[in-house]
């Protein structure tokens, strides 16, 4: 064990481990959903981190000893190394708080061994002053989350993508079988199952744009260099450009400074968008799904039209039964998507005054949502 104090106290923490003091409280603190931070969310916070050590030695306000060193760690983490080594639990109070100090500590401990120290002497470099220099939560999580967001919207778009070209195929292939065309759940006029699978791709596209625009529009846009409540307290104006700069190269997108750094701080309904987008696009796919799951009903008592594939047994007792259970599981995970996406709505209209602190909540849940959508989405298209 080594020896950790905060302004609290001193606390024993394992000597094996990266992170700190505050780390350790916060696993104390805070143990509800018993998971762990979204690794690439962890990745995303790190980016920022590195942005900012890159443009604190930019202004010369960083030791370039200490700020390669903390680049250094931030490239291990961001190769997939030291990822156990963020145990906090992703909802949270404190705004974020212990996930930006388990990413200081675990940084600076790294950075340490690397400058040839050893962890917990945060004299020589300090996971406040150094790792966290012209940074606060308030900065770091929310531009950490639109990073992420970013990242999981691209998978998310690419899965919607591929389901979209596989309908399409559907609709050449079965655009000469003609089945009868139902409103009200009762017959109306024909139509072929071509047309009908052309729908569900113009709609799934209609999805994509739908969360692209939402992407786009909202999440290149940051509140790095605001610190403390978008007050841009302890930053340099010189830094703030610099950071822009530099995250926009680690990431490879091009970020932008919000116009209003008290505004990008203390609101948060831009993560709301993402939601109604990633939600409005589940009850799409929620529709085709049970559309599906109608058709392929019987196959001798029901409808009996579609033939999905034979996934798995469907029941213990009934020899032969097989059920559609991967559009079942499609709707399910859509329902998840639904239920995220109230969260985040109760976490963006429970923001006051000059920060939001239900950010943890907010981001557990849009990750989630994001995760639940894509991997349903995969399995329909094997």
């Amino acid at each position: 064990m080594r020896k950790e104090h905060d302004f609290l106290g001193e606390m024993d923490v394992p000597d094996g481990v990266y992170y700190g003091v505050q780390t350790v409280r916060a696993m104390e603190n805070f143990h509800i959903t018993g998971e762990e931070v979204d690794k690439e969310f962890i990745q995303a916070v790190v980016m920022v981190k590195k942005a900012a050590a890159l443009a604190n030695m930019d202004t010369g306000r960083m030791k370039p000893e200490i700020g390669n060193a903390l680049v250094a760690a931030a490239d291990e983490i961001l190769s997939g190394e030291l990822l156990d080594q963020f145990p906090v639990d992703p909802i949270q109070g404190g705004a974020g708080t212990s996930v930006n100090m388990n990413v200081n500590e675990v940084l600076t401990n790294r950075a340490l061994e690397l400058t040839g120290h050893k962890k917990g002497e945060y004299q020589f470099i300090s996971p406040n002053n150094h790792a966290n220099m012209a940074q606060s939560t308030n900065d770091v999580f929310p531009t950490a989350i639109k990073v992420c967001m970013r990242y999981k919207a691209k998978k998310l778009i690419e899965a919607l993508k591929r389901l979209a070209v596989e309908l399409d195929k559907k609709a050449v292939e079965f655009k000469d079988v003609v089945k009868m065309g139902r409103t009200h759940l009762q017959d109306a006029i024909p139509i072929t199952v071509g047309q009908e699978m052309a729908s569900y791709a113009s709609a799934v596209r209609r999805g994509i744009r739908r969360i692209q625009g939402a992407s786009a529009s909202n999440l290149l846009v940051m509140n790095m260099g605001g610190t403390a409540i978008g007050t841009g307290l302890n930053a340099e104006p010189e830094y703030i450009e610099r950071v822009r700069i530099r995250l926009s190269e680690v990431t490879g997108e091009e970020y932008h400074t919000a116009e209003n750094l008290t505004d990008a701080t203390n609101n948060t309904d831009l993560f709301a968008d993402m939601a109604a987008a990633t939600k409005v696009t589940a009850l799409v796919l929620i529709k085709m799904a049970n559309d599906f799951r109608l058709m392929a009903s019987g196959p001798c008592c029901g409808l009996g039209e579609l033939k999905l594939p034979m996934r798995q047994p469907g029941s213990s007792i009934m020899p032969g039964k097989v059920n559609p259970v991967i559009a079942e599981v499609l709707d399910q995970a859509c329902y998840q998507v639904i239920a995220c996406d109230l969260a985040v709505t109760f976490g963006v209209e429970n923001g006051q005054f000059e920060l939001n602190v239900m950010e943890p909540v907010i981001s557990y849940n849009m990750f989630l949502s994001m995760r639940c959508l894509t991997n349903a989405i995969q399995y329909l298209c094997r």
